[in-house]
């Protein structure tokens, strides 16, 4: 029905010509700073006397958008918008809703740079960054369009004499999804869209520090011409119109994605049947890691040193598969740890707008968190790069700890910043053990040439997605789907081919033929 599905490919930003487009389109968010951003209930937009404003990590004066803040009265009204969509957009087809799903993606694709750029601003993301969450967005509308016209084929059942036996997916009702600041536009597209494209409907909450980029996509989806109350846009206080969102008895679906704590609590008020409830809740939780990669010593050591350092410090640290724990056997440790530390030390940072390889972490919060995990960190091992804050915004040098002992805190607690450890193995069989002495289970690495070895990590190292003399994040959706075991989460394997059947029931029929 469509063209094959194929990852947006990414910008080269050594190009003169893409360099002017990015940069145009940097001039052009900048000239709507401070505008006002509405919700989206029923497809009519929202104002509220509480709003929230965004701010620019790089620049913590700037104020990017301000956004208005909803209520309970609000997060109540907009669970009613989807529900009264959902009666008409579950029915339906499949095909139908695709191509509203590929002409979202078209216009998504349309508005590349501009899309980035908006995230360079709020988020804090260099343009390589910045393309790659919105390459990953679009994607993710592009494959689950194709995805929602698979899964509308009958179930293939058995045959049985005498009578016609059919199953099918069907779509589950009005659910909730919850997405993170860290990937502010390609995490809240994925958990929004995988679902509506599934005959849902949707209220997202998006994260308070990135209310804009999601603004700005609503836009795109209304021009889409996606039906009025399919997606309800609702920022607000997790404390408050959260909580009543997971708790509603209306609520039929938890989309979740973001830090341990919050995430087993919602997990945890998901089970509560509430009077009036008719279902279980589905609830799936995303909730981070604490990533290693294992370097041994018949690796190419200097791809590997490269990776490391790519692993760690992308987007500062700031990503659920950001690689935390590097261990190293013993006889290549010191070689790799300096080459790693080399690396690290030689990073720019600095604004997101001048493209430098390290830019701010999100927020004030977060840099007082960070900071405080290296203050810890000292006490604990040795910090031989970085550990500093810089003036003007947001900013922590990337900081490399080694001598770290496995179970210290630097090595089982998620930092969710530019802080990488570095522990010390007796060998393969060793570093293999370490890795897996975590309470996660997201992603993982491997780098060496050992087929043996290699083979064993592919049996033993317990994560969702593990890497292979590669650096350990950037998941492609429909080529890598994407999530973890154990305390990562649910392991929904956002953008794979099972990941909209979460959003489904199977219904049989069954009609005996007479004679």
């Amino acid at each position: 029905m469509f063209e094959p599905y194929y990852p947006e490919p990414y910008s080269d930003f050594t190009d003169p010509a893409n360099r002017a487009a990015y940069e145009l389109a940097l001039a052009g968010v900048s000239e709507r700073f401070g505008a006002h951003y509405p919700l989206v209930i029923g497809g009519e937009a929202v104002e509220t006397e509480a709003t929230i404003e965004s701010l620019n990590p790089s620049q913590p004066t700037e104020v990017i958008g301000i956004s208005a803040s909803a209520g309970i009265e609000e997060a109540g009204r907009a669970l009613e918008a989807a529900w009264a969509a959902y009666a008409s957009w579950s029915r339906e087809s499949a095909e139908f809703r695709g191509r509203i799903g590929v002409r979202l993606a078209s216009i998504m694709r349309a508005h590349k740079y501009e899309l980035a750029a908006i995230q360079t601003f709020e988020a804090g993301k260099n343009w390589t960054e910045a393309e790659a969450d919105v390459a990953e967005a679009i994607d993710f509308v592009d494959y689950y369009a194709r995805q929602a016209v698979r899964l509308a084929q009958p179930v293939d059942v058995a045959h049985w004499p005498g009578e016609e036996n059919e199953s099918h997916l069907i779509p589950i009702g009005a659910g909730v999804a919850i997405p993170p600041w860290n990937f502010p536009l390609a995490i809240l597209v994925g958990m929004a869209i995988g679902p509506v494209l599934a005959g849902n409907t949707i209220v997202i909450k998006p994260a308070s520090n990135t209310p804009v980029i999601g603004a700005r996509w609503m836009e795109m989806v209304a021009d889409a011409g996606m039906p009025p109350g399919v997606i309800n846009y609702l920022p607000g206080p997790g404390s408050a119109i959260g909580d009543y969102l997971v708790d509603h008895p209306r609520t039929r679906f938890v989309n979740f994605t973001g830090s341990k704590e919050v995430g087993l609590r919602i997990a945890e008020r998901s089970a509560v049947v509430h009077q009036g409830q008719k279902w279980l809740k589905r609830a799936f939780m995303e909730m981070g890691g604490k990533d290693a990669m294992i370097v041994d010593e018949t690796a190419d050591l200097d791809a590997a040193i490269a990776d490391a350092v790519r692993g760690a410090f992308g987007f500062q640290g700031q990503k659920c598969s950001a690689e935390s724990r590097l261990i190293l056997v013993d006889g290549i440790h010191d070689r790799v740890l300096d080459g790693v530390a080399e690396g690290a030390a030689a990073l720019s940072v600095g604004p997101a707008v001048e493209n430098h390889a390290v830019g701010p972490v999100i927020s004030a919060v977060q840099h007082r968190s960070i900071t405080d995990e290296i203050a810890k960190g000292r006490e604990e091992a040795d910090l031989i790069v970085g550990g500093e804050t810089i003036e003007g915004g947001y900013y922590i040098q990337p900081t490399v700890f080694a001598g770290v002992d496995r179970n210290a805190r630097l090595a089982q607690h998620e930092i969710f910043g530019p802080v990488l450890s570095v522990i010390r193995a007796r060998d393969f069989d060793d570093a293999l053990d370490i890795a897996n002495d975590t309470e996660f289970g997201l992603t993982g690495g491997v780098y060496s040439r050992d087929r043996s070895r290699i083979e064993r990590a592919r049996r033993e190292f317990h994560v969702g997605n593990l890497y292979i003399n590669r650096k350990i994040t950037g998941a492609l959706v429909g080529v890598q789907p994407f999530g973890g075991f154990n305390m990562s989460g649910s392991n929904a394997k956002a953008g794979g081919p099972d990941y909209l059947r979460l959003f489904m029931e199977m219904k049989t029929v069954s009609e005996r033929w007479p004679g």
